[in-house]
């Protein structure tokens, strides 16, 4: 199967998330459904993740197909231990085999003799195979343990796929029923995925170039994400720092949850703990559920953005990410940020950069991520849960000032989730920035002196 031809087929059957519109009509009717406001992000209005099943040949009582799935978003991926596909027949399908993933449940196929179908469940839940499967079990993009990568990222690791063959189901175009209620973990919920809908038939080109050949049937499955619905907390935050004032702005207190060992006990642990180890291995473990160290923040990524220098024509900004989960390797991990000297990004150390322009031609979001073998890895909480990079941005006369925070992110992502910010007000002032309650103040003292001066000549 020629990966290329089918992404590009999936884009044009796949319907864009428009954006937000600025009619008050419009804006009623979205308020109004919540489920489609909460999948909404501004930084990626067209990010998905669409299905496509393709029904390659018919079999004497059902078909084959082979399923993908192609992840359209530019920044989020799925991370291990990877996505678990589920949905529900239509009428009494079951799995006779497949090849490149496998039903989690075989269910109840005691109404079959002789051969035994791998999965009756009439709402199966699949997940992709481990990398070292035996290649008479593998298809194309398949066995990468469920891990999928993000689109801007790694395009070429952007999608997953395994073979199905379906029995009991119709076999041919006009009795063949769609399956229902998909849902798509990655691993944990945050995809709500509507119904399936018919499209034209995927068509295949041959490496040569010279043969086309195309599906029996297709149907296309979108996915949108929901930070929400994904985690009610937060997962990261921001703090900040400039070379023009000692104060740190540290991430707001309890921005991904509270210290609360009465109610939640073991909710965090102590780095110097002598029960570090116990708590690592603990109930949990396997569950992923995050153990991070104890803060006043709580959460399991810090992003801190220092601002370290200032040329004549240059500033130089210093970004850090520390990992404060202890159970958790962020493997092939981003960073989103908004800025509006983004367009005059000079230099970057240690990082990748592409630009995103989630606005047309405003240019003043960019994503960053590690070099592959060197820092796309950000390691467990310890000495080594930490990867950090420089910026150097060209000054614009016009724009830029170290003013009323403007040389501060807007807002930044890590893998997809918003992090919190610190209140504006928070934000480390100039030294010679005095606060505007001062200036309004000193404005009537001075016309009341004048006044006062003025009366005085006046009557002498």
């Amino acid at each position: 199967m020629d990966l290329s031809s089918s992404i590009s087929t999936v884009r044009r059957h796949t319907s864009k998330i428009a954006p937000l519109a600025s009619t008050p009509v419009l804006f009623i009717l979205l308020s109004s459904l919540a489920s489609t406001a909460e999948a909404y992000d501004p930084l990626d209005p067209n990010g998905n993740i669409t299905i496509k099943w393709d029904v390659m040949q018919w079999a004497p009582d059902g078909y084959v197909a082979v399923v993908t799935i192609f992840n359209f978003q530019q920044y989020r991926h799925i991370q291990a231990p990877g996505w678990m596909l589920g949905w529900t027949w239509a009428k009494k399908e079951v799995i006779w085999s497949m090849v490149g993933g496998q039903a989690t449940e075989q269910g109840d196929c005691s109404r079959f003799k002789g051969n035994i179908p791998h999965c009756c469940k009439k709402d199966p839940s699949v997940v992709d195979l481990l990398p070292g499967t035996p290649y008479n079990m593998q298809i194309a993009n398949c066995c990468k343990g469920g891990i999928i990568s993000s689109w801007v990222q790694d395009p070429a690791n952007a999608a997953s796929s395994f073979q199905i063959s379906v029995g009991a189901a119709g076999t041919t175009n006009k009795t063949v029923r769609v399956p229902k209620n998909f849902t798509l973990k990655s691993p944990g919920p945050g995809y709500t995925c509507g119904a399936a809908k018919i499209v034209k038939p995927s068509r295949f080109v041959s490496q040569d170039g010279r043969r086309t050949t195309q599906a029996l049937m297709t149907w296309n499955v979108t996915c949108t994400y929901s930070q929400f619905l994904a985690q009610k907390t937060p997962t990261c935050c921001v703090s900040l720092s400039s070379f023009y004032n000692d104060t740190i702005v540290n991430c707001p207190t309890c921005s991904c949850g509270c210290q609360n060992n009465i109610t939640q006990p073991g909710s965090c642990v102590e780095g110097d703990s002598p029960y570090l180890a116990s708590a690592i291995n603990g109930p949990g473990k396997s569950s992923f559920t995050p153990l991070v160290q104890c803060t006043s923040h709580m959460c399991p990524i810090r992003v801190h953005w220092h601002i370290k220098l200032n040329y004549r024509e240059y500033w130089r900004v210093k970004i850090a990410i520390t990992n404060f989960n202890y159970r958790m390797n962020y493997t092939q991990w981003n960073l989103v940020i908004q800025h509006p000297n983004f367009d005059n990004l000079t230099q970057i150390f240690s990082f990748n950069y592409n630009s995103l322009t989630p606005y047309g031609g405003i240019n003043d979001t960019a994503m960053l991520w590690g070099i592959k073998y060197y820092n796309d890895l950000l390691m467990q909480a310890g000495p080594s849960g930490n990867v950090q990079s420089e910026l150097l941005f060209q000054k614009d006369a016009s724009a830029f000032t170290f003013q009323k925070g403007w040389a501060f992110p807007r807002r930044i992502y890590f893998n997809g989730d918003n992090c919190v910010m610190p209140p504006p007000d928070a934000y480390p002032r100039l030294p010679n920035d005095s606060p505007q309650l001062k200036g309004s103040l000193c404005l009537p003292v001075i016309i009341l002196w004048a006044t006062l001066t003025w009366l005085l000549i006046y009557v002498q």
